[in-house]
């Protein structure tokens, strides 16, 4: 069991000595009101320090506010005027416990207010390439609309800085940085990286100037050096100065290596720079987001942050989905010498005191579902899909508090809502029984981490916080009225999940065609359900030898044994192309089944958060599954799916299609239902719905509409 000890241990960046070696990464939390630091910005950074974090990094902060802003609701250090937040953040911070360093940005050719304001964006030349936007079919017109509001709609125009612009940046850099120093920050944070100002300088991608700041590295690096230069001249020697470097660029011939990384860092060193914090980007944030700057894989950073490493003297800050028993392996082996946990701390401000108590296993998990960040792209605040509590912590701390009236809560159901319902009505002192119908927690959320693994983190640590406390868990219960009337609740939740029907189309009703529950039942062997009897008898038969073997409890057993044997022949076609549709499409695709996904809808992924949705659909194409958009199923026969394609009007556009099918698998025909929740208040039961039962919102709803019923109980 891992210790943390490396991590836990103390460690200094230039004269700033921290207690840890945590620290949280700038993300933009867009709470700020016309570049002023608001309430509710100053509390979100406060909430992790008093977490334990022993540096708080903000989002990037514009420099020349709103010249070089991204949007209106970042901090502004252009002025005198900003100084009081700042003031008012820092003594935040301080207060909890913690340190505070604010990034400072121009955001050149990202720069949306900007074009909203009809200025052209600072670069170092037109941008060189057009970005692919077809993975933009699969947002809806309101999506669309939303994503135009930081520029208003506005195109972006381009100034090619001169060597006048680039003196006045430097300056800009440096008052802003003095301003910083004057409120009672601790340290200041320059970016140069995820495509912005001097990122774009840097990359000889997109550089293609041939003055004194273009050409080699040493040009390219002059912008970089020179503002380091100025910001440390402004502040002094004392005065920490971190700057944040693209480890690689993704996604463009030319772009940043590790090798020129590491380079970089050596001038930055040699300029003044007190640390290296090494990121990564992708410069088409519509086709490669989860690449960079916010990566899917665990630790996909780490060599990148290591080759930096070995090439300066100076701290090391790692980044890029770093959960925290490879944060300390990093650190262990002398990777890195910090590192930055983001979103994980997003989802559970607690994340260092819990690690600090040896409660790793209490630990809130990020299931990188991108729900976060997608706000971003909407100009607005981050929602956490596991922490409801994002954004207003210390209301939702004092929501949890001791209740004075403690009752007995019957939750029905052990999916992410019931368990969530379960955690924080225990947590408030009231007295819980869980009622499960199978013979596992988790609920579909479980079937889910088939395809998704992050989900078990989820659902692990949900099932930990509910017998941690003391919740009385019955499984294989089905609740009837009587039953649910038997136990005298006070208050009844019902949590009983989404249904998942039929599709009434003719031949509907075959026995190679199975509703998600069916699949989920033949899956994970739940024998109250009758979709293995539509089995063969061989099927049927290792089916049975994996329950009595308990492999179908296993996550990682049926991930793994699937690669070699499926209940489910070679030609699946999946009628809905959302969430659950494109996850399980790259499943069964990765286990060399040929899949046709049909979506009767004209977008793929919905409801997934966009950069996700986007990734979904580049993968599952990459693996080889045809998807069909404006897809309507008109027939399934015993060997085939018979479909059209229409239009928006529902006109079809031509030919009935035929495609062979050794299965078919339904995953659309999902709906909410409250009949149960109906039936027992019809017997005067307190009842209260959540999760997919009173509306299908998959874990996100099921996670915040759990949380407030269960904080109002």
């Amino acid at each position: 069991m891992t210790d943390f000890r490396t991590m836990l241990s103390p460690a200094s960046i230039g004269s700033m000595t921290l207690p840890n070696r945590v620290i949280l990464p700038a993300m933009d939390m867009n709470h700020c009101d016309e570049g002023a630091i608001t309430v509710t910005e100053v509390e979100h950074y406060s909430a992790r320090a008093a977490g334990g974090c022993s540096l708080v990094i903000t989002g990037a902060s514009a420099v020349s506010w709103p010249l070089g802003a991204t949007s209106r609701k970042q901090p502004g250090l252009s002025d005198d005027r900003f100084i009081p937040g700042l003031t008012a953040l820092a003594d935040g911070v301080h207060a909890a416990g913690g340190r505070v360093c604010v990034q400072l940005c121009h955001h050149g050719k990202t720069a949306s207010v900007d074009s909203a304001d009809g200025r052209p964006q600072l670069v170092p030349n037109p941008p060189p390439d057009r970005m692919d936007l077809s993975a933009l079919a699969d947002n809806p017109i309101d999506e669309l609309m939303r994503l135009a509001t930081a520029t208003q709609g506005k195109p972006a125009t381009y100034k090619s800085a001169t060597a006048d612009d680039l003196v006045w940046v430097a300056e800009q850099f440096a008052d802003a940085a003095a301003r910083v120093q004057s409120a009672g920050c601790d340290a200041v944070e320059i970016h140069g990286a995820h495509g912005y100002l001097i990122s774009t300088f840097l990359s000889s991608a997109y550089n293609l100037r041939t003055d004194e700041y273009g050409g080699d590295l040493y040009g390219r690096s002059r912008l970089l050096v020179e503002v380091i230069r100025s910001v440390r001249a402004r502040v002094g020697v004392d005065f920490p100065i971190i700057v944040r470097l693209n480890g690689c660029e993704y996604g463009i011939p030319g772009g940043i290596t590790p090798e020129e990384t590491a380079a970089t860092a050596r001038l930055a060193e040699a300029a003044g720079a007190d640390a290296i914090h090494v990121s990564a980007n992708a410069v088409n944030p519509f086709r490669d987001f989860t690449l960079g700057p916010l990566p899917a894989e665990v630790g996909q950073y780490r060599e990148m942050a290591a080759t930096v490493k070995r090439a300066v003297r100076i701290p090391v800050i790692a980044v890029g989905r770093l959960l925290p028993e490879i944060a300390e392996e990093m650190l262990a082996a002398g990777e890195c010498d910090f590192v930055s946990l983001g979103r994980q701390q997003l989802a559970d401000s607690e994340l260092v005191n819990k690690l600090a108590e040896g409660k790793r296993a209490s630990i809130r998990p990020c299931i990188n579902c991108y729900v976060c960040v997608e706000q971003n792209f909407f100009d607005a605040p981050p929602r956490c899909a596991v922490n409801p509590a994002l954004g207003h912590e210390i209301a939702a701390t004092q929501q949890i508090a001791l209740t004075a009236r403690p009752v007995h809560v019957v939750v029905i159901g052990g999916g992410p809502g019931g368990l969530e319902a379960a955690r924080i009505a225990s947590q408030r002192g009231h007295r819980v029984t869980l009622l499960e119908r199978g013979d596992r927690l988790g609920g579909t959320m479980w079937f889910s981490q088939l395809t998704t693994p992050a989900n078990e983190m989820l659902v692990d640590w949900l099932c930990h916080e509910v017998r941690q406390n003391g919740v009385d868990i019955k499984l294989g219960h089905t609740a009837t009225v009587e039953s649910i009337t038997r136990m005298q609740p006070d208050i009844v939740v019902v949590a009983t999940g989404a249904k998942r029907d039929r599709l009434a189309v003719l031949g509907g009703d075959l026995d190679h065609v199975r509703s998600g529950d069916e699949m989920r039942a033949l899956i994970i062997g739940d024998t109250d359900d009758s979709a293995g009897g539509k089995q063969s008898l061989l099927n049927r038969a290792a089916l049975a030898v994996g329950r009595t073997l308990r492999l179908t409890k296993s996550a990682d057993t049926i991930r793994s044994l699937s690669r070699r044997w499926m209940p489910v022949g070679k030609h699946i076609v999946i009628v809905g192309g959302g969430l659950v549709g494109l996850e399980l499409a790259e499943f069964l695709a990765e286990r060399d089944r040929t899949v046709t996904v049909l979506e009767q809808g004209p977008h793929f992924g919905l409801p997934m958060a966009m950069p996700r949705r986007w990734t979904a659909v580049l993968k599952t194409s990459n693996h080889g599954v045809t998807l069909v958009r404006n897809a309507q199923v008109t027939e399934i026969t015993a060997t085939h799916v018979l479909y059209q394609v229409h239009t928006a009007d529902g006109t079809a556009t031509g030919d009935v299609i035929s495609v062979t099918a050794t299965d078919v698998i339904i995953a659309s025909e999902v709906r909410s239902d409250t009949s149960l929740a109906d039936h027992l208040r019809d017997a005067g039961l307190v009842v209260h719905v959540v999760g997919d039962a009173g509306e299908v919102g998959y874990i996100e709803g099921a996670m915040h509409s759990a949380h407030a019923v269960a904080v109002a109980l």
